[in-house]
């Protein structure tokens, strides 16, 4: 079975915000993760930078928001 732990990088730290994650929906605003037993965890002005299988992460990090200005 493959479960993801999900990280989440933002000015330059790390920090894990779920730990076996099931499903990994990307959206127009932002990811949408989901496991067996929780409620899905919506993370707005994200996106995926990486997912490492041999390791079972995913990698997000905060959106450039000056882009869409």
């Amino acid at each position: 079975m493959c479960q993801l732990k999900a990280v989440v990088e933002r000015q330059g730290s790390r920090e894990t915000v779920m730990e076996s994650v099931t499903v990994v929906d990307v959206t127009a605003d932002g990811v949408i993760l989901s496991t067996y037993f929780e409620e899905p965890l919506t993370l707005r002005g994200v996106r995926v930078r990486s997912v490492d299988l041999l390791n079972g992460s995913i990698l997000l990090m905060e959106q450039n928001t000056d882009r869409d200005k």
